[in-house]
């Protein structure tokens, strides 16, 4: 091997030492990046309480759920929030317990939810089935509000009475009328799903099994009002007729 090629092979030898040298700094330069950029202190929000299920967002922005604490960014959990105002309009779709980081993984919209994302404390989901006057079918419609009216004997007497049962109920679903052309109910029934009271839900349990008729009523969409409740018999509505004048 003459001289011009032993040089060339140490010049080699040289440039790839020298490129290896700098491969590692780039890679321990980035590693030392990395790691202190991973021990960099950020803010995320915990949960001060348990979030339930069907907890609305809204109520997480204004109340006491949540608190700021900072923790190493290496430590922050997929889908962590740092503004409450990261939640409005979503609703919990799985628990968040107490002291954990808040992710919108655990959050959707409340479609998502369906009928569970409109009921909180009392109220209830309720499905009725009546026939077509019973539950307005084919005038009805999803997010209407209702009263129910129904009638009864009372016991052991000849007295029949009738009254507004509960009022201002959600309709959560209406009835499903057949399009025009198609065959209609063979047993004219049609069911709706109502948000009630539980207390107006016994209500309206006893008033299917125990009552001589019922009906929804479709409240004003604005402004509605509501006339002093009562009740009517025979001689109520005799009282209350028509006069002279």
């Amino acid at each position: 091997m003459n001289t011009t090629n032993r040089l060339w092979h140490v010049a080699a030898a040289i440039g790839l030492a020298l490129l290896a040298v700098l491969l590692t700094t780039f890679y321990v330069t980035n590693y030392k990046r990395h790691v202190q950029h991973g021990e960099s202190q950020v803010t995320v929000l915990v949960a001060s309480k348990d979030i339930p299920v069907d907890t609305q967002g809204a109520e997480l922005v204004s109340g006491t759920w949540l608190t700021k604490v900072t923790v190493a960014r290496r430590q922050v959990v997929p889908g962590a929030i740092a503004s409450p105002e990261q939640l409005r309009g979503l609703i919990a779709t799985q628990t968040t317990f107490a002291g954990e980081q808040v992710t919108t993984r655990r959050f959707g919209t409340p479609a998502e939810r369906g009928v569970r994302a409109q009921l909180k404390g009392t109220q209830r989901a309720v499905q009725v089935a009546g026939d077509s006057n019973q539950l307005l079918a084919g005038t009805l419609r999803t997010g209407d509000h209702v009263d129910i009216v129904g009638a009864w004997a009372l016991d052991e007497s000849n007295i029949n009475v009738s009254r507004v049962l509960a009022r201002d109920a959600l309709v959560l679903s209406a009835p499903t009328v057949a399009k025009a052309g198609a065959a209609p109910s063979t047993n004219n029934q049609y069911s709706a799903q109502l948000r009630l009271s539980d207390a107006d839900s016994q209500k309206l349990e006893w008033i299917i099994g125990h009552g001589k008729d019922w009906r929804l009523e479709i409240r004003p969409p604005v402004e509605s009002a509501n006339s002093p409740r009562w009740h009517e018999t025979s001689t109520t509505m005799l009282k209350d007729g028509v006069g002279e004048r």
